[in-house]
């Protein structure tokens, strides 16, 4: 079980193989970012049309069209792709999901996982999408088997 909702892992997933592509000078297609990351290909096509819209990634048309990052796309940290996907609660919610949690009403857990989501958040919005990329180029981290 991840940390991020099922339609935003494929996001990230989506977006880090996109960025992966992009570095090799190539756009890439629904179909084949579909299968590099799993997802179901409709389901995959509404996410990558939303992170489109809101400029995580681009796309183009035609014949050698599709998905691609362009050099400010990369620059972009990865709290980009969960809040175009999830919106911010990741961010500010409750670790037990309650909604009155707050901090003159705590949960049970409300400050230890404070710590955890704050450690979240920052690393989220610190490490760009490039950054992520660069991992991936080195070798040190891996997308897929």
């Amino acid at each position: 079980m991840g940390v991020f909702s099922k339609t935003c892992e494929y996001a990230m997933r989506a977006v880090f193989y996109i960025a992966q592509s992009s570095h090799e000078g190539r756009k890439v297609g629904i179909k084949e970012i579909a299968e590099k990351v799993k997802s179901p290909e409709p389901f995959l096509g509404k996410i990558l049309q939303n992170l489109s819209k809101v400029g995580v990634i681009q796309s183009s048309k035609g014949p050698n069209g599709g998905f691609f990052i362009d050099p400010e796309g990369l620059k972009k940290p990865i709290a980009d792709i969960v809040l175009a996907v999830d919106g911010e609660q990741i961010f500010i919610g409750c670790g037990m999901g309650l909604d009155y949690c707050s901090e003159k009403n705590p949960c049970p857990l409300h400050n230890d996982f404070k710590k955890i989501r704050n450690q979240l958040s920052i690393m989220l919005r610190n490490t760009s999408i490039g950054q992520f990329n660069l991992e991936l180029i080195k070798g040190s981290v891996t997308l897929y088997k």
